[in-house]
C-alpha cells in the first residue's frame, strides 16, 4: 500500500508544476482513502505537502521568469491569513461536512479545467493591491477549511483579473499556494494529529514529482491537459461523494 501512495505522490508534484495547482485535490483522497489517515489529519499533513512542494517548485519557474514576486507576496499574504482562520475553523466542523466541502472544491475546479482558459499575451500592468488582498483572503480562507491549495481559483484570477499569460499564472500561483497552504497548515496544529513519516515520504516524492512537473510545463498542450485532469477531477469528486454519503 505504502508503494503505492507513493507512487500517486509523484503525480501531486506533477500536476502542480504544470498547472500551478491541482495538488491538494489529489493529496487529501491519496491520504484519506489510499493510505488511510483520518480526515483531519489528512487536511493537515495535506497542506503540508503542497506547501512544501509549492515552495519547491517556484524554483524552477522564477529561474525561467515565469514568477510575479509583487502580485504574488500580496495575494500570499491576505491568503495566509484567510488560511490560518480556516485552519481554525475547521476545527470545529464535521469531517463528513468537510470532505463534501472538498469535493465541492473539485467539482469547481474541474469545471474550470473542462472550460478552459483563454490564453493571455501578458502584460505588465500589475492587479490593484485592494482586488489581490480581498481575492487572496478569500481564496485562503477556503483553502483553510477544506485543504484545497486554491491554485484552481488562484490561476484563473490571474490569468483573467490581471492578464498574467498563462505561464506566468502557473508560477506565480505556486507562491501563492505555498504561503497559504503553510499558514492552513498552522492553522491545523492542535486539533490533528500528523503522522510525520508518511507525510515526509509523500512530501519528499511529491517534491520529486514538481521537478517533472516544472521541466515539462509548455511542452505539453495545457488545454488538452486541463481536459484531460479535469475529468480526473470529476471522477474523484464523485468517489468522494459516494463514500462520505455511503
Amino acid at each position: 500500500m505504502i508503494v503505492l501512495v507513493l507512487t500517486l505522490a509523484l503525480l501531486i508534484g506533477v500536476t502542480l508544476g504544470l498547472l500551478g495547482g491541482g495538488g491538494s485535490i489529489l493529496t487529501l483522497p491519496i491520504l484519506t482513502y489510499v493510505a488511510g489517515v483520518g480526515t483531519k489529519s489528512a487536511i493537515a499533513s495535506s497542506l503540508f505537502v503542497v506547501a512544501v512542494t509549492s515552495a519547491v517548485g517556484v524554483v524552477a519557474h522564477a529561474r525561467a521568469g515565469r514568477v510575479r514576486w509583487r502580485t504574488g507576496l500580496l495575494f500570499g499574504v491576505a491568503g495566509m491569513l484567510g488560511a490560518f482562520a480556516g485552519g481554525r475553523l475547521a476545527g470545529h466542523l464535521p469531517a463528513r461536512a468537510l470532505m463534501l466541502g472538498f469535493a465541492a472544491m473539485m467539482v469547481v475546479a474541474a469545471i474550470a479545467m473542462l472550460r478552459g482558459r483563454r490564453a493571455s499575451a501578458g502584460t505588465t500592468v500589475e492587479l490593484a493591491v485592494g482586488r489581490v488582498l480581498v481575492i487572496g483572503a478569500t481564496v485562503g480562507l477556503v483553502v483553510g477549511t477544506v485543504g484545497a491549495g486554491g491554485g484552481f481559483i488562484v490561476v484563473p484570477a490571474l490569468v483573467l483579473l490581471g492578464g498574467l499569460a498563462m505561464d506566468r499564472a502557473v508560477g506565480t500561483s505556486l507562491l501563492v499556494i505555498a504561503m497559504q497552504s503553510s499558514a492552513g497548515f498552522l492553522g491545523h496544529l492542535g486539533h490533528a494529529a500528523i503522522d510525520w513519516p508518511l507525510t515526509l515520504a509523500v512530501t519528499a516524492m511529491a517534491v520529486i514529482g514538481s521537478f517533472v512537473g516544472g521541466n515539462l510545463a509548455g511542452r505539453i498542450p495545457p488545454a488538452q491537459l486541463r481536459r484531460a485532469f479535469g475529468v480526473f477531477v470529476l471522477l474523484m469528486a464523485a468517489i468522494v461523494v459516494a463514500k462520505e454519503l455511503g
